[in-house]
């Protein structure tokens, strides 16, 4: 069993270190996401200098055992990893895009996805389909992540982005579930409750929204919702992922980033990816970007191998996973 499939991995540099052709020789790997900005360095030194740089490592990641996938947050505005500053095509905020004329959106969406595919980049982790329920939300409607506070316009650009992104074979994944444009603290520091601030057709939005994605993946948060789970977050709840398991029957489910802050005071990467497997998840992403953890990687894929063995872990569940996660790389190849 290839269990490194599970994982979308992130890395320090513009070329690929020692340590992630190592794990992928051993496992396989599902994917490899880009950043630009080093929250170690606190600089714009990572993944990205130019798009001939950006060419030539997405073709390293591809050519490594199993083909992973190479995932970006190219969403637009303030959350974009390809910047003009280096060479890559502007891309307006989710808010700005939504005022722009529909002719103009299908243009800046055709030059945006085109060039991803162009560059090797087979996912964006996008569109953000967040209602702006609180304007205020530090994470979303403060920095213009939404399309609207209009339920009707989110969905419509959605399907925009789909349409193009099919033309240009680049995979979507819609984010953050259950919705988290009404929250009022940012899950990179902290865990959300988002027990009053769930809107049922914002959780329903997700269900009829992810099947007509091109790629047919869905990003879970670390967001509390207390009447599913009153213990753990979704990428943690069997709750939580079972919703939407049970009505995506065939949707590739991501973890919002392990590394991530309210995770790691509660359980730690490790345990947190074990518990998020055994709940239900598809493929944990862990950017190595909040944290230098790159050692770690190889004994979380040796601790869910052993799960598996003593059936800690359902067997036919993680190759479940797995066939969905091979299904999308032969989709975007």
């Amino acid at each position: 069993m290839s269990v490194g499939e599970l994982f979308i991995l992130g890395f320090f540099g513009e070329t690929l270190p020692a340590w992630l052709k190592e794990f992928a020789a051993r496992y396989g790997l599902g994917g490899v996401i880009l950043f630009d900005y080093s929250c170690q360095t606190q600089k714009y030194d990572n993944n990205i200098e130019s798009p001939e740089q950006v060419r030539g490592l997405c073709a390293e990641i591809s050519a490594l055992p199993s083909s992973p996938m190479v995932f970006i947050d190219q969403e637009g505005g303030l959350v974009r990893r390809l910047k003009e500053a280096r060479g890559f095509a502007p891309l307006p905020s989710a808010k700005e895009f939504n005022h722009l004329a529909a002719t103009e959106k299908r243009k800046i969406l055709a030059v945006s996805l085109g060039e991803l595919r162009a560059l090797g980049i087979h996912y964006d982790f996008a569109p953000v389909i967040d209602v702006d329920y609180n304007p205020d939300n530090p994470n979303i409607g403060k920095i213009r992540r939404s399309y609207s506070a209009d339920i009707g316009e989110v969905e419509a650009n959605a399907l925009l982005m789909s349409e193009v992104a099919h033309d240009a074979r680049i995979g979507l994944c819609l984010k953050h579930f259950p919705g988290i444009g009404g929250a009022r603290v940012d899950s990179h520091q902290e865990f959300m409750d988002m027990s009053d601030a769930l809107h049922t057709e914002q959780e329903a939005l997700f269900y009829s929204l992810a099947p007509k994605m091109f790629g047919n993946a869905v990003l879970v948060s670390h967001a509390i919702v207390r009447q599913w789970d009153d213990k753990n977050p979704a990428t943690l709840s069997p709750a939580a992922i079972g919703r939407l398991r049970e009505r995506l029957a065939d949707t590739l489910l991501i973890t919002d980033d392990m590394q991530m802050q309210g995770l790691q005071k509660a359980l730690g990467t490790r345990a947190a990816s074990l518990q998020s497997l055994k709940a239900g998840m598809d493929m944990l992403c862990i950017g190595i970007n909040l944290f230098d953890q790159e050692q770690e990687m190889a004994d979380i894929a040796d601790a869910i191998e052993r799960n598996v063995r003593d059936e800690t872990l359902d067997a036919s569940a993680i190759e479940r996973s797995v066939d969905r996660v091979q299904n999308r790389k032969a989709l975007l190849r």
